[in-house]
């Protein structure tokens, strides 16, 4: 049966966030149906709700940071059971055929991959709504699960921030002995700096401004380099094997690529959209650089980093809030004013009126 579910969507770009009734689809027998204990607060969700990106259809509910516990199960579910603690991140479904899914890279799937929330079912064609809500249902080959030894709260950003910067970091084969470096430090910065670590890496992060050394240490970073005094960039001129770019807006890439050692590689994961000024290819081409882009993960990589992060007990720093303090916390996101992730505590929902 479907199930009624309560919710917070945007209906317009320009309206809060409000309460939203709405009703789950039908459960299938591939589906798990979860309720949401905790949710995630990405840049993607205030992008979407502003229709930053266009394409958004209101009313929408965001939220793709999900840990929850299960409820039911479909009959034709073999991976999980009712009372399981398990997530869902930035997908719910991909084609399963085409070769990017049959690599595992779901999340760049041929025919498109079904987002969590703003996206249209492959089924039936309704409109997906994500975690800022009561309920769920996902089919399970979506669903991950969530290791006993995290805390739960400050495992949902690991959904999309973890894997965000896990994915290249695996890609490009970061481990002992790599040479990584991050640019800003904001939710995706702080996960890089944690992940790189725990790799095995020498982790450096590149800053505007001074001030963030102690907790930029703190989180796993051997130096800081500020980048805007030129005299610190000249010194760490080709140095670098990877540099994970968590930026979210338009900004010039020369003075870090300059950084990278003879074929590495600079991957952009915070910022879509036309880069100015534009890149020299110069020190690309001389050097054999790269610069490259990265989305989330595939379902098999996104369980991989979940089991590294409970076998290392990495989680993301988080601030919790209620879910009726969402606008205000989509104003403090937009001033950078989290350290570093806001996550909802879906249990205030209940209070909701």
């Amino acid at each position: 049966m479907p199930q009624a579910t309560r919710g917070y969507a945007a209906t317009s770009p320009t309206s809060p966030l409000g309460l939203f009734h709405f009703v789950r689809r039908d459960p299938r027998d591939n589906d798990v149906v979860i309720d949401v204990l905790y949710s995630g607060v990405c840049h993607s969700d205030l992008h979407t709700v502003r229709n930053d990106w266009g394409g958004t259809v209101y009313p929408t509910v965001p939220g793709h940071e999900i840990v929850g516990r299960v409820t039911a199960v479909g009959s034709a579910v073999t991976r999980f059971q009712v009372g399981d603690t398990v997530g869902v991140g930035c997908m719910v479904d991909s084609c399963q055929h085409c070769a990017a899914c049959a690599k595992g890279w779901e999340q760049y799937c041929e025919k498109g991959m079904t987002g969590t929330y703003n996206s249209t079912d492959r089924v039936d064609g309704s409109a997906t709504q994500g975690g800022y809500s009561e309920h769920i249902v996902v089919r399970q080959e979506f669903v991950l699960k969530i290791p006993q030894t995290l805390d739960l709260k400050a495992a949902a950003p690991l959904l999309c921030a973890g894997i965000t910067t896990w994915s290249p970091l695996r890609h490009w084969k970061v481990g002992p002995g790599s040479k990584v470096a991050v640019v800003g430090l904001g939710g995706l910065g702080h996960m890089a700096l944690k992940l790189a670590k725990a790799l095995g890496a020498q982790v450096t992060l590149f800053s505007r401004s001074a001030g963030k050394e102690a907790d930029a240490q703190r989180l796993g970073a051997d130096r800081v380099v500020i980048s805007t005094d030129k005299a610190q960039m000249k010194a760490v001129r080709g140095q670098f094997d990877l540099i994970i770019d968590t930026v979210p807006y338009a900004h010039d890439l020369n003075p870090y690529t300059a950084t990278l050692a003879t074929g590495g590689t600079l991957v952009l994961v915070g910022f879509l959209g036309m880069q100015e000024p534009a890149v020299n290819t110069t020190s690309l081409v001389l050097g054999r650089k790269s610069v490259a882009g990265s989305v989330i993960g595939g379902i098999t990589e996104t369980q991989e980093m979940l089991d590294f992060c409970g076998q290392h007990g990495i989680t993301a720093d988080v601030e919790m809030l209620a879910m009726q303090d969402i606008n205000t916390a989509y104003e403090r996101m937009l001033r950078s004013d989290v350290k570093y992730r806001f996550v909802i505590d879906m249990q205030s929902l209940k209070s909701a009126a």
